[in-house]
């Protein structure tokens, strides 16, 4: 098996290759629209599912789709696809064995994922999974409304309630906002327009679809790491074509993904090839307005994720869309062309260009603007880790179809897919929802068989007599405590469900849940 993934060929001739060994350190695909970004996703994967390393990477446009299906004779681009195969040297020369004896068209195997369920198998997380943090970032939450969610879980795994669904967390937040007052006592103030808000911003949820989004089956870690019975790495699709209409649940749903890949899996150091790659499309839609605090945490699962041998490529149009402290641990760059038709847009040109080791043929940065369809700077790390010299380089083509899969043939797929039937039906287990409904009957049940004996009446002496000042006092005080009884019962619910000591989830890096 080759040690490496061939990408192309510069203007010298020489090959650029992408080690497998330094794959883990991350990497960056940018460039305008329609440069060539998505081809090079493509022959990045093909090259990482032949070399047994899984894939996931969120299908945007559809296109992706393509690499379930082999590249044909028939296809339109076929005739160019061989022309550059040749003039690159994947044909009858010294790389022909990159592709396992030449050229050879080729479908990778493939699992389509989708959270409406349409377009591939659902995908679902937990609210306990997703935790605090994102769930804030996802619906846009301040730093005071965060808070209110992180007494929430918490409430939650004191009495050892499961947080699985949107209802889950909708029953937990009333039952705070009614019993406000003891809550506050014991995990910090809360104050009903802060719950309001939050209870607003799951209504937009709701709206835009989200809320089927949390629910079981969870999706499993080990589903996306799959290699097929030939040793090839499975990729894992995402339709993600309508997701990207909802800006905060796309880039939050594969963080929370990133989080929880960097929880469940151990260290293993510099491994010979990557556990599994993740590539992250649009990659701008994760730090647009992102707080820094939330920044610097995606900085730090950046920069430990790759201890657990898994690699990171952000594929954005511009590499200014990505903070520089997350930037600088980008080690493999492939740089499609850039368009300068403002002084901003010149200006992250040559940021652009200065990022790269140079190369003494050429002007980096006025190559960047110069470059055909197809064509890159490209510049891989050596065996030591260190960025090769920029290489002006001729992308390879791909062995799978460019464009999309058709919709039988993904029907196809999915029919003979690995999980076929694991995720298609959701399970509604009792969770947070379930017990606060069943306690606030059994309290009400309890208040109303209190109330009616209260307002029981009462047989009337034979003889009236005419009553004391003191006792009719002591009557009007009895009644009275009766009353205040069944109120303070009321109250009491909140200090009854926390008394007892229930088990505490550790929580991640990001708020999600860490399994154990």
């Amino acid at each position: 098996m080759s040690e490496s993934i061939f990408v192309g060929k510069d203007t010298d001739g020489q090959p650029q290759e992408l080690l497998l060994k330094m794959a883990n350190r991350h990497g960056l695909i940018a460039g305008a629209t329609g440069t060539g970004k998505t081809v090079t996703l493509q022959i990045l994967t093909e090259g990482f599912s032949k070399a047994g390393v899984p894939v996931f990477a969120a299908d945007v446009k559809g296109d992706l789709s393509g690499l379930s299906q082999s590249g044909s004779e028939t296809h339109k681009l076929h005739d160019k696809l061989m022309a550059r195969a040749r003039k690159i040297g994947l044909i009858g020369e010294d790389y022909a064995t990159m592709l396992g004896g030449g050229y050879q068209y080729a479908a990778m195997p493939t699992v389509f994922w989708d959270f409406l369920g349409k377009q591939g198998h659902p995908v679902r997380t937990t609210i306990t999974e997703m935790g605090p943090t994102l769930l804030a970032r996802l619906m846009q939450l301040n730093e005071t409304q965060e808070g209110i969610l992180n007494i929430a879980f918490a409430l939650a795994d004191d009495e050892d309630m499961l947080l699985l669904d949107m209802k889950d967390l909708r029953a937990i937040l009333n039952f705070i906002s009614d019993n406000k007052d003891a809550v506050s006592r014991k995990y910090g103030n809360v104050t009903s327009q802060s719950i309001a808000a939050i209870q607003r911003e799951m209504l937009v949820l709701k709206r835009s679809g989200g809320e089927q989004y949390f629910g079981e089956p969870a999706l499993k870690l080990s589903d996306l790491m799959r290699v097929d019975e030939n040793g090839h790495g499975i990729v894992s699709l995402l339709a993600a074509d309508d997701l990207i209409n909802i800006p905060s649940v796309y880039p939050t749903f594969l963080l929370w993904l990133l989080s929880e890949l960097f929880e469940e899996l151990p260290e293993v150091g510099n491994p010979d090839k990557p556990k599994m790659i993740f590539f992250f499309d649009e990659a701008h839609l994760l730090f647009d307005d992102a707080p820094k605090a939330l920044i610097n945490k995606i900085e730090q699962v950046s920069r430990l994720i790759r201890s657990k041998g898994v690699g990171v490529y952000f594929v954005t149009q511009n590499p200014a869309d990505i903070p520089d402290t997350v930037l600088g641990q980008l080690g493999n760059r492939i740089q499609h062309a850039l368009r300068a038709y403002t002084p901003k847009e010149q200006k992250s040109i040559r940021a652009a260009a200065d990022s790269f080791r140079e190369n003494p043929a050429f002007d980096t940065e006025e190559v960047i603007t110069d470059l055909g369809v197809g064509e890159a700077l490209v510049s891989l790390l050596d065996k030591k880790g260190v960025p090769g010299i920029v290489g002006r380089t001729l992308i390879r083509p791909p062995a799978s179809r460019l464009g999309p899969a058709t919709k039988a043939e993904r029907k196809t797929i999915m029919d003979g897919s690995p999980v076929k039937g694991v995720y298609d039906q959701t399970i509604d287990r009792e969770s947070a929802y379930e017990v606060l409904e069943a306690k606030t009957a059994e309290k009400l049940k309890e208040v109303e068989e209190a109330t009616k004996e209260a307002t029981k009446p009462k047989k009337k002496p034979a003889t009236k007599k005419k009553k004391s000042t003191s006792t009719r006092r002591s009557s009007s005080r009895r009644k009275k405590s009766t009353g205040d009884h069944i109120l303070h019962e009321v109250k009491l619910i909140g200090r009854q469900l926390v008394r007892s000591e229930g088990r505490r989830i550790l929580r991640g890096i990001l708020g999600s849940m860490t399994r154990r």
